[in-house]
C-alpha cells in the first residue's frame, strides 16, 4: 500500500491568485493513497524543501506529488529534496498547476476545479511509479571543440588550462574566424589582432591542445562521456613539418595575385599557394586544390615553379585525405555564423556597383593588413571617397529576410564611422541611415554619444533604393525624426548585413543530433537555466552558432561552455538518467520502425540465439537515449515502454481526468 504526500505551492501569487490553494490542499488530502497534504508559499525555497523532507520522514512516505510550476523548472530540485528525505527521486510526480492552470485561466472557481483534476491525475500516476536507479558510464577526460573562431579558441584554452586534453577542429587552413578579419573592436578600439593573435599562439603551443586545422568532423558516434569522432583531414599539399612559412612558393606560383582572396572578402588577390593572413595559425602555406593548375589540369607550365622554389622540399602533391578518430567525453560546438548576402535585398544594389560594400569588406579596407594596406579607397577607381553612407539593418529585423537583430551592426558601423573620421579627416561627409540605434553593452552608449558628435549625419529610416549613377550613388530616405524626404548623394555605400546561421548548420545538426530553433541557429536546452547546453547530453554550444552576439558575449559563453564540459570531464563515471525507453525482447518483432524514428540514433538491432532460432530485436543504447518517447509511440506491438511513463502509469492519469 503506497503512502503518498501532496505538497501544494502558492508560487507567491502566480498560483494562489487564481487557484484556491487551501481548498486544493484539503481536497488532495482525501485522495486514495494520500496520507498527508500540505501547502506553502514557495515550495522550492529552503523552508519548503525542509517541509517536504520532514514530512517524508514523519509520515514514512514512499511517493511525493508536488503541485507547482512546470517540471522543466524545478523537477530536478524536488527530486533531490525527496532523495534527501528518503524517497526514491523517480517516485516524485509534478502536477503543473501554474502554466497549465493558474496562468491559463482567470475564473478562480473553474481554475481551482481544474487544479483538482490535475492533482488527482498526478496522484494516480504516483501510485504506480517504481523506484529507479541511474546506470553508470565511464568518462573519457578529453574534449572536442568544433570551430576555431574566438569562441572555440577561448573554450579550448579554458579546458586545456584545467588539465584536459582538447582536440580543436577548424575547417579552414587557419584558426581565427571572423575576428581575425577585423581591424579594431568596439567600444575600446583595441586592435583585434593584438587581442586575438596571442590567444591563437597559445592554442598552437599549448601542450594539452591538438590543433586539427583544415579538417572537417564527418562522423560522431557514442554518447556523453564516450564519443567517437571521425575527422577528415584535408590535404594541404604542403608538409607542415617542413614548411617554414617563408612564402617562396606563393611568390613563384603562376596564379599569384589572380585568385580572389576569401579572407579579404574578394577585395584582394592571392595565388593557388597562399597563406590566409599574415598571423595565421598554423603559420603554414596551403595549396588550393580547386584553383591549382597542376591539381585541376595535371600540368602547370613546363615545370612546377612552386616546388622548385621551395628549398625545404615541403610541397607534396601526393598527399591524400586522411581520416582520423578521436575519443572524447564532451563536445563543444563553436561553428560561428555567416553574413547575409546583400544581393538578396535587390533595392540596395549590392551587385550593381563595386562601390556598394559590406561592413566586413570595409574592415578589410581599414585594416593595415588588408588589400589597400589600410587606405580607404573606392573599389571602382581606387580614389579616396569624399562621402560615405552607412545603411544599417540590411536584412535584419525584416519579415522577408531575418526577423532578429544582428546585435553588432549598429556598433560596427559606429566604430567604422569613428575610424573613417580618423583616417579621412573632416573633409569627408559621413551619413548613417538606421532604424533604431542599439548600444546596449558596457561602454556602448558612451561610444555612441562620442561618434554622434563627430559631424555625422544621421537619418532614422530605411532607404527605399540605391541608384548607381555614373560618378556616384543616390539614395532616397524618409527620415522619421523630421518627417522629411532626403536624397543623399554619396560615393561609397557600406551595408551592415544580418548575421545568419552557417550554410551547413542543418547538415551539421543532423550529424550531431542537435535541435535547431526557428531562426535556424542551434537551440539551447533552456534560454535561462541551461543557455550553453543542448538536448544532446554532453554536447554544448558557444558563440554565434547559438545566436548573434558580440565578441564579449561570445567569449563569456565559450568560457561557460568550457565550464559545463569540465563538470563532465572531471568525473570518472557519470550517472545516466533512468527515464529512458526499454524493450520487451519477447514481444519485439524486429520491424525496425523504432530505428527510423529515433532522432538520437539510440536504438540498434541485435540478433540473439534462443533455442534453435536466431531472434532479432531492438536494443536501447542507454547513453544515447534522451527519453523523448518517439519510439514508444511508433512501436506497433507495444514492445517499447518508457520508464516513468509506462502505459500502466499514464492510462490511470487519463482515466482520472476524463
Amino acid at each position: 500500500m503506497h503512502r503518498i504526500g501532496v505538497f501544494v505551492c502558492h508560487c507567491g501569487i502566480n498560483i494562489a491568485q487564481n487557484v484556491d490553494v487551501t481548498a486544493l490542499t484539503e481536497y488532495a488530502s482525501q485522495l486514495n493513497g494520500v496520507v498527508v497534504a500540505k501547502e506553502y508559499k514557495y515550495m522550492c525555497s529552503d523552508v519548503g524543501a525542509t517541509l517536504i523532507k520532514d514530512t517524508i520522514k514523519q509520515f514514512n512516505l514512499d511517493g511525493v506529488v508536488i503541485a507547482s510550476c512546470s517540471p522543466r523548472m524545478h523537477e530536478h530540485t524536488f527530486r533531490r529534496v525527496a532523495n534527501d528525505g528518503g524517497v526514491n527521486p523517480y517516485q516524485v510526480e509534478i502536477s503543473n498547476i501554474r502554466e497549465q492552470c493558474s496562468w491559463a485561466h482567470t475564473n478562480r472557481e473553474q481554475a481551482t476545479e481544474k487544479a483538482k483534476y490535475l492533482v488527482r491525475s498526478a496522484v494516480s500516476k504516483a501510485l504506480s511509479l517504481e523506484p529507479l536507479k541511474p546506470s553508470k558510464l565511464k568518462v573519457i577526460p578529453e574534449a572536442l571543440v568544433i570551430g576555431g573562431g574566438i569562441a572555440g579558441i577561448q573554450a579550448s584554452l579554458d579546458l586545456a588550462d584545467d588539465g584536459f586534453k582538447v582536440h580543436l577542429v577548424e575547417r579552414d587552413p587557419s584558426i581565427g574566424g571572423h575576428m581575425a578579419q577585423l581591424d579594431k573592436t568596439f567600444p575600446t578600439l583595441d586592435c583585434s589582432s593584438c587581442i586575438l593573435t596571442p590567444k591563437m599562439m597559445e592554442v598552437a603551443n599549448h601542450e594539452n591542445i591538438e590543433l586539427l586545422s583544415y579538417s572537417d568532423v564527418v562522423g560522431v558516434e557514442g554518447s556523453i562521456g564516450n564519443y567517437t569522432v571521425k575527422i577528415k583531414k584535408k590535404p594541404r599539399y604542403i608538409d607542415v613539418d617542413k614548411c617554414t612559412g617563408c612564402g617562396d612558393c606563393a611568390s613563384a606560383c603562376r596564379l599569384k595575385d589572380r585568385i580572389v582572396s576569401e579572407f579579404n572578402q574578394g577585395m584582394g588577390k592571392r595565388g593557388a599557394a597562399y597563406m590566409p593572413f599574415p598571423q595565421s595559425v598554423p603559420l603554414k602555406y596551403v595549396i588550393d586544390d580547386k584553383k591549382c593548375l597542376f591539381l585541376t589540369k595535371g600540368k602547370c607550365g613546363d615545370e612546377l615553379l612552386c616546388k622548385k622554389a621551395c628549398t625545404q622540399g615541403a610541397i607534396n602533391f601526393d598527399q591524400k585525405e586522411e581520416l582520423v578518430e578521436r575519443k572524447v567525453g564532451a563536445i563543444i560546438v563553436a561553428t560561428g555564423y555567416d553574413l547575409l548576402n546583400p544581393t538578396a535585398i535587390y533595392e540596395y544594389g549590392y551587385d550593381q556597383s563595386p562601390d556598394i560594400i559590406t561592413t566586413l569588406e570595409m574592415e578589410r579596407l581599414i585594416s593595415s593588413s588588408g588589400p589597400t594596406k589600410g587606405e580607404i579607397l573606392r573599389p571602382s577607381n581606387q580614389q579616396k571617397p569624399k562621402s560615405v553612407t552607412f545603411i544599417l539593418c540590411v536584412g535584419s529585423r525584416d519579415e522577408t529576410q531575418c526577423t532578429w537583430c544582428c546585435r553588432i551592426g549598429c556598433m560596427s558601423a559606429l566604430k567604422q564611422v569613428y575610424l573613417l573620421r580618423e583616417k579621412l579627416g573632416d573633409d569627408v561627409e559621413i551619413n548613417l541611415c538606421y532604424n533604431d540605434l542599439r548600444s546596449y553593452g558596457k561602454g556602448y552608449e558612451e561610444f555612441y554619444r562620442k561618434v554622434r558628435g563627430m559631424q555625422t549625419n544621421m537619418f532614422r529610416g530605411r532607404p527605399s533604393e540605391i541608384r548607381a549613377m555614373k560618378e556616384n550613388l543616390k539614395i532616397d530616405i524618409f527620415d522619421t525624426t523630421t518627417s522629411k524626404l532626403f536624397e543623399i548623394t554619396t560615393e561609397l555605400v557600406v551595408l551592415a548585413p544580418a548575421m545568419i546561421p552557417r550554410v551547413d548548420t542543418t547538415e551539421f545538426a543532423r550529424l550531431l543530433r542537435l535541435t535547431l530553433s526557428g531562426d535556424g541557429f542551434f537551440l539551447e536546452a533552456h534560454p535561462k537555466l541551461r543557455p550553453v547546453d543542448t538536448f544532446a547530453n554532453g554536447i554544448f554550444i558557444a558563440g554565434c552558432c547559438q545566436a548573434p552576439k558580440d565578441i564579449q558575449d561570445t567569449v563569456s559563453q565559450a568560457s561557460g561552455a568550457a565550464s559545463r564540459a569540465a563538470t563532465i570531464l572531471s568525473q570518472e563515471e557519470l550517472e545516466i538518467d533512468p527515464l529512458i525507453a526499454m524493450v520487451d525482447e519477447d514481444t519485439c518483432s524486429g520491424c525496425r520502425i523504432c530505428l527510423e524514428v529515433c532522432p538520437f540514433n539510440a536504438i540498434e538491432q541485435v540478433q540473439v540465439i534462443k533455442g534453435n532460432k536466431t531472434v532479432t530485436h531492438a536494443k536501447i543504447i542507454e547513453g544515447l537515449c534522451q527519453g523523448c518517447g518517439a519510439c514508444v509511440s511508433a512501436c506497433p506491438s507495444g514492445a517499447i515502454q518508457q520508464r516513468g511513463f509506462k502505459d500502466s502509469q499514464l492510462l490511470p492519469m487519463i482515466d482520472e481526468i476524463t
